[in-house]
């Protein structure tokens, strides 16, 4: 298996200045705040919604004094429509399968909510996909899109050698709905924007982890919504991640709360303000290059913004889902592991997923992708 993030961009490009049209599939919680995010977006136009619940989209769409578009109870009966240049998927993850492996076989590029899909074969299908039909398809990893995690970042790049990364992650939400009937409420929705970030901070990936998930007596949910992970980094650091979501009391940002310590120092974030940094006293360090990066949109506004350069230019943005990948892989080793009780190599939860994707797969062009990728992990 060649490393699929060797395989085609998967991006398309356009030549004029004109707004990129949409479509929006999901009308719920989340798919409100994309509309609105679509709706601000000067370089975007949102030329269609789907829903099964037709009436909650035009609801939706009147709220927002966009009653004039068109509405569908699927993505199929509003592509020929519209003729829209993106599909933006705000479904369950149950869902993510279907709707993007539909708009990508239609040629249409995909901006989809985190989980990349509801499992990790499901995943591996989509990424083959999207280099089989040749279309850009990426994860909306918005807490990426945090200038203050960008400061962080370079603040941890002044540590020289990271020993150990933590990060503390303590709320109490009151949902309802799927996620209080979850099996892994906290590691599979939530913490992986948590996993995701640590791969953006440190450039490392992710070789083995232990995990312990439980639940706590007064939890509301049925799964285990309480965790402790220890992930194995390719660089010889550790990440360790403890976070509950029925932690009543004093919590913590919902960008969890960070510590860095390096071979010169440490760094702090709270998730929230101005990261802090602490250089040993008479520790001589390498000055780090300026890299030129600039600081992103916030959340949601800024993976819009990413994905539409993205498309206009051809240059991969964060979260593509070849890379996104690696940060769902460290969700499913961290429940093989909990599951287990025993310490899981990252490679292995890949190769099983792999395998399952091959017995899965009903299309002979993903088929034949998947069977050519010969390694799923970056090199140590």
């Amino acid at each position: 298996m060649t490393n699929p993030a060797s395989g085609s961009s998967g991006t398309n490009s356009s030549g004029d200045n004109a707004p990129l049209r949409a479509i929006l599939v999901g009308v719920g919680a989340m798919g409100r705040g994309w509309l609105r995010n679509l709706q601000a977006a000067d370089d975007v136009e949102l030329v269609g919604v789907a829903d099964l619940d037709v009436t909650a989209a035009k609801t939706a769409l009147d709220e927002a004094g966009l009653s004039g578009v068109p509405v569908a109870g699927t993505l199929e009966e509003l592509v020929d429509e519209t003729a829209a240049d993106f599909v933006v998927d705000v479904t369950i993850p149950e869902a993510h399968h279907a709707v993007t492996m539909q708009a990508l076989r239609r040629g249409l590029p995909v901006l989809g909510e985190k989980p990349l899909a509801a499992t990790l074969s499901e995943a591996l299908d989509l990424v083959a996909a999207a280099q089989v039909y040749d279309r850009l398809f990426m994860v909306s990893q918005s807490r990426r899109y945090n200038p203050q995690l960008f400061a962080f970042r370079r603040m941890i790049r002044q540590l020289g050698g990271l020993g150990i990364l933590v990060a503390e992650f303590f709320k109490a939400p009151h949902f309802g709905g799927f996620r209080d009937a979850m099996d892994h409420p906290l590691v599979l929705d939530m913490a992986i924007h948590t996993f995701d970030s640590v791969r953006f901070l440190t450039g490392a990936e992710p070789v083995a982890v232990y995990c312990d998930e439980y639940n706590p007596a007064w939890s509301w949910y049925a799964g285990d919504a309480a965790t402790t992970a220890i992930f194995e980094m390719n660089d010889g650091s550790r990440f360790v991640y403890t976070g509950s979501w029925c932690s009543e009391g004093l919590e913590t940002s919902w960008n969890s709360a960070w510590r860095a310590s390096g071979e010169h120092g440490t760094t702090l974030w709270d998730g929230d303000g101005p990261p802090t940094l602490e250089i040993v006293e008479g520790r001589a360090t390498a000055p780090v290059s300026d890299t030129g990066e600039v600081d992103p949109l916030d959340g949601i506004a800024g993976s819009l913004r990413d994905f539409v350069q993205a498309l206009r230019s051809g240059r991969p943005p964060m979260g593509e889902a070849r890379d996104n990948l690696m940060s769902l892989a460290m969700v499913h080793a961290a429940i093989a592991s909990a599951g287990s009780r025993q310490r899981v190599l990252v490679a292995d939860v890949l190769a099983q997923a792999h395998a399952e994707a091959l017995a899965r797969v009903d299309d002979a062009a993903v088929g034949d992708v998947l069977r050519s990728w010969t390694t799923l992990t970056p090199p140590s």
